[in-house]
């Protein structure tokens, strides 16, 4: 029989779940030995914020340098669109893209790829946009990637810092005796609904695939490509563009490719820099964390509190130390309520839920708050323009 994969994901804190039996090429052979824990040199020379790590970052938060949203906007431009158009109600300017200090929000990121899903007749533009990232294009965690001493270095980096260049993405890592795979999950609540979870997904599986190539050479390519929504128009092209079989309808989005690529040291390894271009990371996780603010706290207890004891406006404001006029004010200057967040996070569990087969509509209710089903299916479909079962089967 074959042994079942071995998981490491941000959810599980990066635990083994299962032993390691059979031969392996001896690099993944040192990976898989390690996924449970950082290696000895990383270790040795830094030791990162558990707290960092585990922390949500807020989506509202302006940390991320502008390259997707100019990947996109140089795709666009190709086909002859406006790029003031496509960052209209995004609070960038064109001038923005190109100053070194502008740093934006997950939020509009989104916006911009929902501006593009929107104005661009093509569908392929977040794989034609996706493909002109490369290792540069990340910053320091370009450089972490590329200064890493060999593949377990690189693929530990992936997991610990990828939040802070994959905004609205978890990433996790697979293995088996063949292959490696890593797993897709799209984090932002209602995006499968309206295109902007395929939009990232296939912008950044074509990321992946060019960093991949400017760190293994340009003859590396997936084995295997899984996606959770349906076979869109321009299935032809991802399968060209990756080069192996695409499968849709899955129920993971995962990229695999062979083993065999660990064994490749491409790259320039260089302890100094390497060391440089991790604590960089680990002061912009950590700053990133600092920076997840009142909504992000509010949000947090919320979740804390679930199941159906989801706190009054007053109670939540007594958890975060302030008083219930205080919290009103600060989530007013944000633009947003404490109504308006306990809906956000009813609707990204219910999501969730919704993606579990085992789970039914009454009992995901139940969970939520909801005395009656029939008020959870009302706001489903205020939240997304679907019932829940419409979307669970429609996202099979």
């Amino acid at each position: 029989m074959q042994a079942p994969p071995r998981t490491q994901s941000l959810a599980s804190g990066g635990a083994d779940v299962n032993s390691d039996n059979g031969p392996r090429p001896r690099a993944l052979r040192a990976a898989i030995g390690k996924y449970g824990c950082a290696s000895l040199s990383l270790r040795q020379r830094n030791k990162p914020s558990h707290f960092a790590e585990q922390m949500p970052i807020n989506p509202e938060a302006a940390i991320y340098t502008p390259q997707r949203i100019t990947a996109v906007a140089e795709a666009f431009a190709e086909d002859g669109g406006d790029i003031g158009q496509l960052l209209e109600s995004t609070g960038i300017s064109v001038d923005d893209l190109g100053n070194p200090e502008t740093r934006v929000s997950c939020q509009q990121i989104c916006s911009v790829f929902r501006n593009a899903l929107q104005l661009s007749p093509d569908p392929t533009l977040a794989l034609r946009a996706g493909s002109r990232m490369h290792l540069t294009s990340y910053g320091m965690f370009g450089y972490a990637l590329l200064s890493a001493l060999n593949f377990e270095e690189r693929n530990e980096i992936v997991i610990r810092y990828h939040r802070m260049c994959t905004p609205g993405v978890r990433i996790s890592s697979m293995h088996d005796e063949q292959a490696l795979r890593y797993g897709y999950e799209v984090v932002l609540g209602g995006a499968t609904a309206d295109g902007l979870h395929r939009f990232i997904i296939e912008f950044g599986y074509a990321a992946h695939l060019s960093v991949a190539r400017d760190l293994y050479g340009p003859e590396f390519s997936f084995s295997s490509v899984g996606v959770t929504y349906a076979e869109p128009s321009h299935a032809g092209a991802m399968r060209i563009l990756f080069g192996c079989p695409v499968r849709f309808n899955q129920q993971h989005n995962h990229l695999g490719f062979d083993a065999s690529f660990a064994e490749r040291t491409r790259g320039h390894p260089d302890n100094a820099t390497h060391h440089l271009a991790i604590e960089h990371c680990q002061r912009l996780l950590a700053e990133a964390a600092s920076q997840q603010g009142i909504a992000s706290a509010v949000r947090t207890v919320l979740i804390k509190k679930m199941p159906c004891n989801y706190p009054t406006i007053d109670r939540m404001a007594e958890a975060l130390l302030m008083d219930s006029r205080t919290l009103r004010r600060k989530l007013a200057s944000l633009g947003t309520t404490y109504r308006a967040l306990l809906s956000e996070v009813r609707m990204q569990l219910a999501i969730e839920f919704l993606r579990k087969p085992r789970m039914t509509n009454g009992e995901i209710a139940s969970i939520l708050g909801y005395s009656d089903p029939s008020n959870f299916r009302h706001a489903f479909v205020r939240w997304t323009g679907r019932t829940p079962t419409a979307y669970r089967f429609g996202n099979k």
